[in-house]
């Protein structure tokens, strides 16, 4: 016996079921496109100035990233750019540079054993603080430390924390973010002690730059944003495979596309709405030409909008 299964539906019963398959599907669209629109609202996308692989002057790859849809770009300093060219390419193309990458903070480690060596490490800080507030930024991205043979995890944490407090009498003169970048550093290896050592620090202009795929291979990113909650000022934006760093290496596992590995897109947004952060989301993925940065654009928006 068939339980009645295969009885002829009634029309006016099948004009029900179907008036309810179709609400149920408009009602999930709904909710895709409101999340896309709170997503568009929340994160503002960008690019790093690295991955932005055609256009022969600074104005040309400028109007690329604009072209494809992303709110801004994020440059490294110091750099050997043109203040004059770096300023005319962001006005005439009205692309927005959100901040800087500190460019000598793994060289010159604000932990290296000589002084001298750290002391360079702090000038280029403060020169990526006047550079930032210079082009309209908000941030300098910062790899605060280095942990290795030759310094200690708690020397690490004593020495840069001794030079950031040098350079933020700056950074509250210029009113730009020192923001600090969980990286594979052996360094803050998680999201309390990171919490605490930012805490430390004492000053509003000191925060996190969150990096989610950075989190993967140990642990999960949503954990880390609701503990870091208010600190985060900026997120760095990649995925991660752990089946591919089983197979190939630590390493092999950012080889993975966008939206395709192991972050839980629909987890980490949920989490981004629980703090209520709004701001800057910037791909920190390979680059290449048109074809390349329009995928990274649509993937991002995808995963935004999960």
């Amino acid at each position: 016996m068939n339980g009645g299964l295969d009885k002829p539906v009634g029309r006016r019963r099948f004009l029900q079921i179907s008036g309810c398959a179709l609400a149920a599907g408009m009602s999930l669209s709904g909710r895709q496109a409101a999340a896309g629109q709170e997503s568009s609202k929340m994160l503002r996308k960008a690019v790093k100035i690295g991955m932005v692989r055609e256009g022969e002057t600074l104005k040309e790859k400028f109007q690329l990233v604009k072209q494809l849809g992303f709110d801004g770009i994020e440059l490294d300093s110091p750099n050997s750019l043109d203040p004059d060219e770096v300023l005319k390419a962001r006005d005439e193309v009205g692309l927005p540079i959100h901040g800087v990458v500190d460019s000598v903070h793994w060289r010159a480690t604000l932990s290296h054993p000589d002084p001298d060596v750290r002391a360079k490490g702090l000038e280029a800080l403060k020169q990526a603080l006047r550079d930032a507030k210079l082009y309209g930024g908000s941030t300098v991205l910062l790899v605060p430390a280095v942990v290795n043979e030759k310094v200690s995890y708690d020397q690490a944490y004593k020495r840069s924390q001794a030079e950031i407090r040098k350079a933020i009498p700056l950074a509250e003169e210029l009113g730009i973010r020192i923001a600090i970048e969980n990286v594979w550093n052996k360094f803050l290896l998680s999201p309390l002690e990171e919490a605490r050592y930012l805490d430390e620090l004492g000053s509003p202009m000191v925060g996190a730059y969150f990096d989610v795929g950075n989190i993967v291979a140990f642990g999960w990113p949503e954990q880390w944003i609701h503990i870091l909650g208010k600190r985060i000022v900026k997120l760095d934006i990649k995925d991660y495979s752990r089946k591919i760093q089983n197979e190939q290496g630590m390493y092999k596992g950012f080889g993975v596309k966008l939206g395709e590995g192991d972050v839980n897109w629909p987890a980490v947004m949920q989490a981004l709405r629980d703090i209520g952060y709004q701001g800057w989301a910037t791909a920190e993925v390979g680059g290449g030409g048109r074809d390349r940065l329009a995928e990274i654009a649509q993937r991002m928006d995808r995963c935004f909008a999960s």
